[in-house]
């Protein structure tokens, strides 16, 4: 663990119970309590997370705009301050380097918000693609920590520390001010399938801002949240997680993010071509989501067979969905044996795919 890197609330972590495991290269809670507890929380009431090992870049300049458009599969170019957009960015051969947010302070600053296992090679891609663009790409994941504080309260619980406006802040929006005395980057996002805001500050605030929420959160009946449960809540609201349903080998189109993927750009964007080849040809493997009406997690590189027992792709991710109280799941699969029964073997006995749509359970939309 020595070797692991830290967030600001490792300490804070340890102190509050949290069993602590390795994470893309960082020492972080997988649960407190109980993942049980934790997602049901986040459904329910409230919880808080420590996401400080995402990473973030600011690109400034007055070829931003032109080159953030040129670098993602989204549009920015309708983007005004204050707003965020998702987005994959892609290879050349339309696979997936990461997904981002993107963030808008002004036409000539933004800043993106990338995966913590990605942040060397994501910055070493977004500076080398820059070359060409008058533009400053400066990583900025030592100076930020995030704690993301999920749920029907969240909103509720992060009023009542902070005099700025949140009803003003819509869904996928953000603004600056101070919470709990300290300033902050009030995102309205988050990756649990709820309302919620995600606070960027200051590592040195960090320890501070994070006791005030749980002081606070204490008439909201708050949970601390850790990896565990943040994966089973975004796998039940159908959100993909890199190196799962999007990968290098995995396009955007083949995970079923087609609508992050403007191929109708004036200028194209870097991985354009192999995107508009795809989508005319068809892809041949597609990620589905299933359920199985059984308990038992089916865990991922498990293999997808057909009738005769012919692999036919293998699963991305799978968990126990507490909503459902079944196991759910994505899967990579062929995209011609969609036209018949799919199953997994779990020590011994086949069980059958049921594909559905995500989200897996309802969840209510945020404006």
């Amino acid at each position: 663990m020595s070797e692991l890197k830290r967030t600001p609330l490792r300490d804070f972590h340890a102190s509050h119970g949290a069993r602590l495991v390795d994470f893309a290269g960082w020492e972080m809670p997988v649960q407190y309590r109980s993942i049980l507890d934790e997602h049901k929380a986040v459904r329910h009431s409230v919880g808080l997370f420590d996401v400080s090992h995402m990473g973030e870049v600011d690109i400034k300049g007055i070829d931003t705009q032109k080159f953030i458009n040129h670098l993602i599969t989204n549009n920015i170019e309708k983007m005004t301050p204050g707003r965020i957009v998702y987005s994959p960015m892609c290879y050349p051969d339309g696979g997936v380097v990461d997904d981002l947010l993107v963030y808008k302070k002004a036409d000539d600053d933004f800043f993106l918000c990338i995966n913590a296992g990605n942040i060397d090679k994501d910055v070493t891609w977004i500076k080398d693609q820059a070359k060409a663009f008058t533009v400053s790409v400066t990583d900025r994941s030592a100076d930020y920590a995030l704690i993301a504080v999920q749920g029907p309260l969240a909103a509720a619980l992060v009023q009542s520390l902070t005099g700025a406006k949140l009803g003003l802040i819509k869904y996928y929006h953000f603004s600056e001010g101070t919470v709990a005395g300290i300033h902050c980057i009030i995102s309205r996002t988050g990756y649990t399938g709820e309302d919620g805001f995600e606070l960027y500050h200051a590592q040195s605030d960090s320890v501070a801002l994070t006791e005030a929420v749980v002081a606070a959160g204490v008439n909201f009946k708050l949970e601390l949240c850790g990896l565990g449960s943040r994966d089973s809540l975004r796998l039940e609201a159908g959100y993909p997680l890199y190196g799962h349903e999007i990968t290098h080998e995995i396009s955007p189109l083949t995970a079923g993010l087609g609508w992050t993927v403007k191929l109708d750009k004036p200028l194209g964007f870097i991985g354009s071509d192999a995107l508009k080849a795809e989508k005319l040809n068809g892809s041949s493997k597609q990620i589905v989501f299933f359920r199985t009406g059984d308990r038992r997690i089916i865990r991922a590189e498990a293999s997808v067979i057909d009738a005769t027992g012919t692999q036919q792709g293998k699963v991305a991710s799978g968990t126990l969905s507490p909503i459902l109280n079944e196991a759910i799941g994505t899967a990579l699969v062929n995209t011609e044996a969609l036209k018949h029964p799919l199953f997994v073997e779990v020590r011994g006995e086949r069980l059958a795919l049921q594909l559905v749509k995500a989200p897996f359970v309802p969840l209510k939309k945020v404006t």
